[in-house]
C-alpha cells in the first residue's frame, strides 16, 4: 500500500526529514462532502508538530520557524487540518503536504539583502522623455485655445 506508507513515514521538509514519532495525528468527524457518510466516519485529519521541541530541525531552523510561525503556533505546536476529501487517507496526504509546505517556507533561509543601486543617466533621460511624450499626447487631446 503506497498510500499508507506515504502517510506513516517521516515528513520530508526541504533538506530535513521530521521523524514520524514527532508527528501527532488526530481524527474526527468531518463537516465536508459525503452525505450520511460524514456522520459515521472520522475523515477529518489534524496533524500536529511540536516545533519548539523538534530536534530534527536543528537550532537555527527551529528558531527561524518559531519566529516566522509565531501567529500560528499554540504553545509551540503547529497544527494543520484537512477535511476536503471523503477519504481519511486522502485527507492525511493533504495534511502532510500542507504541513510540509508551511514548514519549508518557515525554515527557508532569508533572501539575500538588496544591494542599493542608482538609475543610470540614460535611464533617467529615457524616463523623462517618456513622461514628456505622454504629456504631449494628453495635451493633444484637449481643446485648442480660443484666440
Amino acid at each position: 500500500m503506497a498510500g499508507q506508507e506515504e502517510t506513516t513515514g517521516g515528513l520530508a521538509v526541504g533538506p530535513v526529514t521530521v521523524p514520524a514519532d514527532a508527528l501527532t495525528w488526530r481524527f474526527s468527524r468531518s463537516s465536508g462532502p459525503g452525505g450520511q457518510h460524514v456522520n459515521t466516519s472520522d475523515t477529518r485529519v489534524s496533524l500536529s508538530l511540536d516545533v519548539a521541541s523538534c530536534r530534527a530541525l536543528g537550532a537555527t531552523r527551529r528558531a527561524r520557524a518559531l519566529e516566522r510561525l509565531q501567529g500560528r503556533l499554540v504553545d509551540g505546536v503547529l497544527t494543520v487540518s484537512a477535511q476536503t476529501h471523503r477519504s481519511q487517507v486522502r485527507n492525511r496526504v493533504e495534511a502532510r503536504e500542507r504541513l510540509a509546505a508551511i514548514l519549508a517556507e518557515a525554515i527557508a533561509p532569508p533572501p539575500p539583502e538588496r544591494r542599493k543601486t542608482r538609475p543610470s543617466r540614460s535611464a533617467k533621460r529615457r524616463r523623462l522623455e517618456a513622461k514628456r511624450r505622454r504629456g504631449d499626447v494628453k495635451k493633444a487631446r484637449s481643446r485648442p485655445p480660443l484666440d
